[in-house]
């Protein structure tokens, strides 16, 4: 009798069991335990189980790709919209708005202020150009540490800079009527409208400016200025002898400021203002001033270094006003020009002119945004500016005192408009009114201090 050893393969459990079996005649006898084939149902549900859960998943996911597919139109609106917004600040990167100030720059500008303020100095000796002289010269000496030690902030040191250049240039010599009382004192509150009508013109001509001569010893000419062309250009302006002939439309005069909207002595923008029956306003195309004489009918340019133009820097706040980059107001007894510069981060920067010669005497540079503002205007040598509340409110939030240097950002003076869009502000000397022309509505205010 021979023994063997019989293997079977058991394929559901995937094990072999060894079975011993008899010979006998010609056959192989032997017990064999059939349990091992016996269904593993355990098995099975464990297994159906996780079909069932791997099942789930998949139409849970499938699922939110249907969402995922329905929510994509709404994503990639959304995303368009604010690429769009974005747009308008992609110059602070391509431009390179704010890369670092090179140390020679830096040390050739605090040069130039050491200069002016010693000039200042030697004319008219006080306690504040001794102060900012010794400023100055740790100053320099701060910038030399920085070429020895490797190690600076420029940033820091150029808004050191820029208080620096506001303090030499309120030192400066100033004639004593600027340096009047009213400089002093900081608006406190803006009436409702003291009259609102339409243009005389259209209601389409949505932008332009409109007021009265700024100039105390001028006679009653009330003016109106409404762009064309896509309410960026304008070659006319409206005069009137008398606020009744104004607000009736009547015996106006139309006077000619160029051949046409489009002549290189055209007027660009809508920041334009009247004083001493003179008009100023930004020239057609570049970043120069214009002045056109009503009286002898001569034009006079300036150039404004380093001021964006078309629409690199205008008003804005939600949305941005067009071909607002450069506002003219005025003052008693000068005219100013508010723009923005590179150099100066897009940050607004008030000059003072002489409006007779038509030059720059005084410049100072602020830490307020050209594009988080509605509009500015002056008042005795403060600027003012505003922002969007809604569409029927703005509010009067920030002052920076060009006598002292100092930025109020406190401010809370609201008042009213009968549109969302502002094109131009400017208040008047004379009446002490402001003046505001706002989508083709244009409304007048009283001020108090």
């Amino acid at each position: 009798m021979f023994v063997y050893l019989l293997l079977l393969t058991v394929i559901v459990t995937v094990e072999a069991q060894r079975v011993p079996g008899q010979q006998k005649t010609d056959s192989c006898l032997c017990k064999i335990n059939s349990s091992i084939w016996t269904f593993p149902a355990v098995e099975f549900m464990e297994v159906t189980r996780q079909v069932q859960i791997c099942e789930d998943n998949l139409n849970e996911f499938e699922e939110k790709v249907r969402n995922t597919n329905a929510e994509l139109p709404m994503m990639e609106a959304t995303l368009q919209n604010i690429s769009a917004r974005l747009k308008a600040f992609g110059y602070l990167h391509t431009s390179g708005l704010y890369s670092a100030l090179q140390l020679q720059q830096l040390n050739r500008e605090l040069e130039e202020i050491h200069q002016s303020v010693n000039e200042t100095h030697k004319q008219n000796p006080n306690k504040e150009t001794h102060n900012l002289l010794s400023e100055l010269n740790k100053a320099k000496n701060d910038v030399q540490r920085m070429y020895k030690d490797d190690f600076f902030n420029l940033e820091t040191m150029k808004k050191r800079l820029r208080d620096l250049n506001n303090r030499a240039q309120s030192c400066k010599t100033i004639p004593n009527d600027f340096r009047s009382t009213c400089h002093q004192r900081i608006m406190t509150r803006i009436s409702s409208p003291s009259m609102t009508k339409l243009n005389s013109i259209s209601k389409s001509y949505i932008s332009g400016a409109w007021g009265r001569d700024a100039l105390l010893s001028s006679k009653e000419h009330y003016w109106e200025h409404c762009l064309v062309s896509g309410h960026k250009h304008g070659n006319t302006i409206r005069m009137y002898t008398s606020r009744e002939d104004f607000m009736a439309n009547r015996n106006y005069k139309d006077e000619q400021i160029a051949p046409s909207y489009s002549d290189k002595n055209a007027v660009q923008g809508s920041g334009t203002i009247l004083y001493d029956n003179t008009v100023f306003y930004q020239c057609y195309g570049t970043a120069e001033i214009c002045s056109f004489n009503i009286t002898t009918k001569t034009t006079k340019r300036m150039k404004l270094d380093g001021a964006g133009i078309d629409n690199k820097f205008p008003f804005c706040y939600y949305s941005c006003r067009d071909w607002t980059d450069i506002d003219l107001e005025a003052d008693p007894d000068a005219v100013w020009v508010i723009y923005a510069t590179e150099e100066n981060h897009g940050n607004i920067v008030v000059s003072r002119l002489d409006p007779l010669e038509l030059n720059i005497t005084h410049t100072w540079k602020t830490h307020l945004f050209k594009r988080s503002v509605t509009s500015t205007f002056m008042v005795c040598g403060v600027l003012y500016a505003t922002r969007f509340v809604n569409t029927f409110q703005e509010e009067v939030f920030y002052a920076f005192d060009t006598t002292t240097g100092q930025e109020i950002s406190s401010l809370s003076l609201p008042f009213e408009k009968v549109s969302s869009g502002i094109a131009n502000l400017n208040y008047n000397p004379v009446d002490g009114k402001l003046y505001l022309y706002n989508d083709a509505y244009l409304l007048s205010y009283d001020t108090f201090f």
